[in-house]
């Protein structure tokens, strides 16, 4: 019989207890795991940062009482909508909170028919008219026909233009609105809506987040891509288009002979900025990101390259083969849906469909901040949807301007991304959305 010192087991068994004791009682660790982290539990992707700050609807406009509608109309207001389905949608937004300023009756917008957008889609095609008017009711009257003594003729064309809050179209747009009691506008991009009474922005609010829903047919179609997609997915907005990156007056040294040839189709008379004015433009964030910029801005975030990544885009990307060849999941409407289908679509119906895809999807990442970005940021807010990101274009110059290269450049940009993404800046405009601590 072989005899076991007391001694030592008592040693080893205090040991174990102690380490037991530490494992138990030590701080859980501060990020938690995603369907987008990495199997390395060292390795937290962004979505895994605590968020200290988010952005959500102000109760003033969820929850406040509505300001009675006056009993009488000062007349008839048609918002006349151009450019990109988002830009559209933008511009009716303020044009119903400058229509509910006035105390004017809402007749449905008009939208631009359009070859350069291969447009030709109403309003009434992308959107459901019935629920629009729904919603709208007690913030706004909306009438589908005009009285008959007015709907025979165009109504009296107001540039807005140069107007700026609510005392100019006050002073200067109610007169000929109560004059030709049927006039038509576009919003002034400069307009100021901080100085609107609550009522008018309430209005504007309701109009842009809770009254826009897309036709069933439409929705149906969006429902489609959406489950064609595999779960859990990130949408991508990349802009890398000819003639965005002509309008930008940005220089790329190595694109493809192709892509050269693309761009300067695209421009016409525009040439890249050179020299110093080259190098302040690209600094103050104004050139769109490349494909292989935004594969290096991913692995930045942590973002694994096996991501489901579904590409939220117009067509004729270019430089896609740097992208594709890293993440390479990558998926697209074109290939999802029928091709017949496809082909049929106009440009708004093919950005509703992108825009359905991203406010529904895992994560939102955009290169760019445009009218898309940040409708669907927005919206994203409103459905409580919080993994949105927009990568830093400004950040990646400045970086790289330093000489940062390789895992250095990707701390620097993961520094920049982590803090954005801590007081959720950028997931939502201030007009309709106010800043909650967590």
């Amino acid at each position: 019989m072989v005899s076991v010192p007391v001694k030592p087991l008592f040693v080893v068994g205090l040991t174990f207890s102690l380490l037991l004791a530490v494992i138990l009682l030590s701080p859980s660790p501060q990020f938690v795991n995603t369907p987008f982290s990495s199997a390395s539990t060292l390795d937290f992707d962004i979505w895994s940062v605590k968020r200290i700050a988010e952005w959500r609807p102000c109760k003033w406009w969820l929850h406040g009482h509505l300001t009675p509608l006056p009993a009488k109309s000062n007349g008839f207001i048609r918002i006349d909508c151009f450019g990109g389905l988002n830009q559209m949608r933008r511009d009716l937004c303020d044009g119903i909170g400058i229509a509910r300023l006035l105390n004017a009756t809402l007749v449905l917008p008009k939208f631009e028919v359009a070859a350069y957008w291969n447009e030709s889609s109403g309003f009434g095609d992308v959107f459901d008219v019935d629920y629009f008017i729904q919603k709208m009711n007690g913030f706004i009257k909306v009438v589908k026909d005009q009285p008959t003594d007015i709907s025979s003729k165009e109504p009296f064309r107001v540039d807005c233009s140069k107007r700026k809050g609510q005392f100019d179209y006050r002073e200067s747009i109610l007169p000929l609105l109560l004059e030709h009691q049927y006039i038509s506008l576009t919003p002034a991009m400069s307009q100021r809506r901080d100085r609107y009474p609550q009522y008018a922005k309430a209005t504007l609010c309701q109009a842009c987040y809770s009254s826009l829903r897309l036709t069933s047919s439409l929705e149906k179609k969006a429902l489609e891509l959406f489950n064609a997609i595999p779960k859990p997915f990130l949408s991508l907005h990349l802009r890398f288009e000819p003639d965005m990156v002509a309008y930008s007056r940005c220089e790329y040294p190595n694109l493809s002979p192709s892509s050269v040839a693309a761009i300067k189709a695209a421009g016409g008379d525009k040439k890249p900025w050179t020299g110093e004015i080259a190098q302040s433009w690209r600094k103050r964030g104004k050139c769109p990101l490349t494909p292989n910029e935004t594969v290096l801005m991913l692995q930045s975030l942590r973002i694994p390259t096996s991501t489901n990544i579904y590409l939220a885009a117009g067509d004729g990307l270019m430089e896609m083969e740097g992208f594709t060849s890293v993440y390479t999941k990558v998926f697209t409407k074109s290939a999802l849906l029928n091709h017949e289908d496809f082909t049929r679509m106009h440009g708004n119906t093919k950005a509703a469909l992108d825009y359905y895809v991203s406010i529904n999807s895992d994560a939102y990442v955009a290169t760019y901040f445009g009218n898309m970005d940040k409708m669907v940021a927005a919206m994203r807010a409103y459905k409580g949807m919080h993994k949105t990101m927009f990568l830093s274009r400004k950040a990646f110059a400045e970086l790289t301007s330093q000489g940062l290269e390789e895992e250095e450049l990707k701390k620097a940009l993961w520094e920049v991304h982590r803090n954005d993404f801590e007081i959720g800046r950028g997931s939502a405009l201030p007009d309709c959305f106010c800043e909650f601590k967590l």
